[in-house]
């Protein structure tokens, strides 16, 4: 296996971007769980809860996860079509968590006549969970199925790379935008702006997920801690040609295609050769 450079730093940063996330889960649930009300489903606060914990816990941690799951030295020997499998399965449990977190949100709301949709971060944050879902079933069509022609693929998997981080980015600015306006709506005796205990101890969490972010950010735009290129990979320009004399593949999910992704294109133009020679053999 070649050796990732600057694998000290990158080890480092791993660790401390787990850590961190994990940390951050943590924080969330003791933040609801002895300072709020706990965790329930009862249309009360302690259903409204869940929404920071399964936000904090899918959105934040385990989509940081998807993301930087190529770069881990350890996987550049497993096949692409299964870091792939990975990094949508990921991406799916975090969806799936988001998604049970709005419902807690308008379901506390509709409970306490509270109205939905007003807030500058309940209209960034749905329109955050929509794109995200939009990306995870585009990228499952286009990227893991072997349908999409490699030139398509070739187009938008610059795309599929910078609007991934984006919603990333806006969701880590929504979190803190949620916990800054519950602290602000929710303490009272004392207030916010008197830096109570609780306050002091959320405005931790929201530096925590913060840095988790950033670290992230980082980790999955060093060039040198992309995924190797695959040997007996061709090179795909966008235009769906391969130059000449070129018999390599681009980096694994920064690059365009590679290995799996040829030989899925190769076998489905094979399958529909043999199915027109089936048919014209039979007329």
């Amino acid at each position: 296996m070649k050796m990732m450079e600057g694998y000290r730093g990158f080890l480092g940063l791993l660790v401390s971007a787990l850590l961190l996330g994990f940390l951050s889960v943590i924080f969330t649930l003791i933040w609801v769980l002895h300072y709020r009300e706990g965790l329930g489903w009862d249309g009360g606060a302690p259903e409204f809860n869940w929404h920071p914990v399964l936000i904090v816990t899918g959105f934040v941690f385990i989509q940081g996860l998807a993301i930087i799951v190529y770069r881990l030295p350890w996987t550049w020997k497993c096949s692409k079509l299964l870091m792939k499998s990975i990094h949508a399965g990921l991406n799916a449990v975090a969806l799936i968590l988001a998604i049970i977190g709005v419902v807690a949100v308008f379901d506390f709301h509709d409970a306490k006549n509270i109205p939905n949709m007003y807030s500058l971060h309940s209209w960034i944050g749905l329109v955050a969970v929509i794109l995200y879902a939009a990306q995870l079933l585009l990228g499952f069509i286009i990227f893991l199925l072997p349908f999409a022609p490699l030139a398509l693929r070739a187009i938008l998997m610059p795309i599929h790379v910078y609007s991934g981080l984006l919603i990333f980015g806006t969701v880590i600015a929504t979190v803190l935008m949620g916990v800054t306006e519950k602290l602000i709506f929710a303490l009272k005796n004392p207030a916010y702006k008197d830096l109570p205990p609780e306050g002091i101890f959320v405005n931790t969490l929201g530096i925590l997920v913060l840095v988790f972010g950033t670290i992230v950010f980082w980790i999955v735009t060093r060039p040198q801690w992309q995924r190797p290129k695959e040997p007996n990979a061709k090179f795909l320009q966008p235009n769906g040609s391969t130059p000449e004399g070129n018999d390599y593949s681009v980096t694994g999910d920064f690059g365009n295609v590679d290995k799996s992704d040829v030989d899925s294109e190769a076998t489905r133009k094979r399958n529909l050769k043999l199915d027109e020679a089936g048919q014209r053999s039979t007329m």
